[in-house]
């Protein structure tokens, strides 16, 4: 296996990423490589400043990097030597099974879109964040800010996407998904949430509980909830407010420490075509670690070709 890395990617990268590259080598399996996509002088010049082999790494030189604030679209087609470039190409051309950076989340998205492309049948893909729960589980909540405006059916999608991604990651048996609105009646929310509670009260495809209110998100009612990526995106910042003000007062508590970002790595970019996953651009090197860690399980768990089974399998039978 080769796990693509934006080694460029992220706030204090790319010394972090090489921190956590060499902390999950003994994590490893023999046949299991870490491709580094960056200005290759650096990155052999800090491999050995923090004591790592250059042996264990493949390193593409790419002479160009993409900022945090740079348009997605634009730096993507002006910076083609860039590292988030040419690891997409890597990928599309299969020299690499998956790719995972912490650096612009719009252009990894774009990257993932004009490269892999999405699989077919699916109207547009997903990203997905983990909520901590009080009795050591977790759940998993999507669309956190690829969609910030969505259709109905695409929160089915959702629906289905999280299903897989809870159980073949997560390990979750038949995920109970509920969607995210203002009451749990079904006539509650607006127009999009309304229809979307029918058309998910009508799918065989995923486990359908019905609606859940913001009071249910860190609760075990549900393990997976759907909402558009306006709502994820403000819940997800919400999360992270709340752990910051918790660390900020010294409070000591178990279940807060599970909110730590470095404890997951990333998520999934959920419904293209290869597996590629995005980190929180301040990552360090544990979130480095734990980010190469879901890539590589993404790729032996077959998630991308679990998606394909059921959506593809799905719009055929649409056509029909």
């Amino acid at each position: 296996m080769k796990i693509g890395i934006d080694a460029m990617g992220g706030d204090f990268a790319p010394l972090e990423c090489i921190r956590g590259a060499i902390k999950v080598q003994p994590e490893l399996g023999a046949n299991d490589h870490i491709v580094l996509f960056g200005d290759e002088p650096i990155l052999r010049q800090l491999i050995q400043s923090e004591g790592g082999s250059q042996d264990q790494f493949i390193i593409v030189h790419c002479p160009e990097s993409i900022g945090m604030a740079e348009s997605p679209t634009k730096a993507l087609q002006q910076k083609q030597q860039s590292s988030i470039a040419i690891g997409f190409h890597f990928l599309k051309e299969g020299k690499i099974d998956a790719f995972a950076g912490a650096g612009n989340t719009g252009a990894m998205l774009v990257g993932a879109m004009y490269s892999v492309k999405t699989i077919e049948g699916v109207i547009r893909p997903a990203l997905s964040s983990v909520v901590p729960r009080d009795n050591a589980h977790v759940g998993i909540l999507l669309d956190v800010g690829a969609n910030v405006d969505c259709k109905p059916e695409m929160l089915v999608q959702f629906g289905i996407m999280g299903s897989l991604y809870a159980k073949l990651i997560y390990h979750i048996q038949n995920p109970k998904v509920a969607l995210i609105s203002i009451g749990e009646e079904s006539g509650k929310g607006n127009a999009l949430v309304k229809e979307a509670n029918e058309l998910m009260s009508a799918s065989d495809k995923l486990h359908f509980i019905g609606n859940i209110e913001g009071r249910d998100i860190f609760t075990d009612n549900s393990d997976v909830m759907v909402c558009d990526g306006f709502v994820g995106n403000i819940i997800l910042k919400f999360g992270e407010s709340i752990y910051d003000m918790v660390k900020s007062r010294a409070i000591e508590d178990p279940y807060w420490d599970r909110f730590n970002y470095e404890n997951y790595g990333g998520t999934g970019i959920l419904g293209v075509n290869a597996p590629v996953v995005i980190a929180h651009g301040i990552s360090n090197a544990t979130a480095f670690r734990n980010m190469i860690l879901l890539t590589k399980e993404m790729v032996e768990t077959n998630i991308v070709e679990e998606f394909k089974e059921v959506f593809i399998t799905h719009h055929a039978e649409e056509e029909r």
